[in-house]
């Protein structure tokens, strides 16, 4: 398991369990998964998740004892979910066994995830949101200081273009993080096996199935079904009840 650490995650929300009442039910999930309770396990983890203290440690762990239980789609969703918020070794070496024991080995798969997807994962809006106004501001404050003085005024300006740059690359990352976010919708299959059409309806010819763990993206929406695109790029319409969104 992942080291211990819900300082932060204690502190964000404590709405439903002060934070040594959390810890406790972290422990008793802890304790739980040791005896392979795993039913146990599962529900402390999230009564931490309902009650707002889902951090990257308790969806591990919760990730972690469906995996164990051989429950792959719940497994590969908080696996995935923590993977969002850490880059914790744990967690891809757990991601990697579930892929492994997933019943849908694709083909023509790509090996990683396109470049602006990767960069808009490694990217802490907030953080940077937070750098871009410092550096934006801090940009303007020496281009003005550099207007009003006579002597060394191109030092000033150079530092000020600098802090600008900066900050506009900055900018552009929080940009490109609100687009991918907005643009890419993933999820997981979570029932054992999924029927995919080639078009939205009960009637329609079932074209492939996909198998619990999959990650898939959502392409459109009509009803009940969903329009989904395999890692190979294979399409086609599912319900969406079997889906859930990271």
């Amino acid at each position: 398991m992942i080291a211990l650490v819900l300082a932060l995650v204690l502190s964000q929300n404590a709405a439903r369990y002060t934070p040594a009442e959390a810890r406790a039910l972290f422990n008793e999930g802890n304790e739980a998964y040791g005896r392979q309770d795993y039913a146990t396990a599962q529900s402390r983890y999230e009564q931490l998740i309902a009650a707002g203290f889902g951090g990257p440690e308790v969806l591990f762990n919760l990730g972690t004892t469906h995996l164990s239980a051989g429950q792959l789609g719940p497994a590969m969703l908080y696996l995935e979910r923590a993977r969002r918020h850490s880059s914790d070794e744990d967690i891809e070496a757990n991601l990697a066994v579930a892929r492994q024991r997933q019943g849908d080995q694709v083909v023509g798969a790509e090996t990683a995830e396109p470049f602006l997807q990767r960069l808009a994962a490694a990217i802490d809006p907030q953080a940077v949101g937070v750098a871009f106004l410092f550096t934006w501001y801090l940009g303007f404050a020496l281009a003005l200081l550099a207007w009003q003085r006579a002597a060394g005024r191109w030092p000033l300006g150079l530092a000020a273009a600098g802090f600008l740059l900066i900050g506009s690359l900055l900018g552009a990352g929080v940009a490109v993080h609100a687009s991918v976010t907005r643009s890419v919708i993933e999820s997981i299959v979570i029932p054992e096996t999924v029927k995919v059409r080639e078009l939205p309806g009960d009637r329609a010819r079932v074209a492939f199935e996909v198998h619990a763990g999959l990650k898939v993206r959502i392409i459109e929406e009509t009803g009940r079904y969903v329009r989904i695109r395999l890692p190979n790029a294979l399409e086609g319409w599912t319900e969406k009840e079997g889906l859930v969104e990271l």
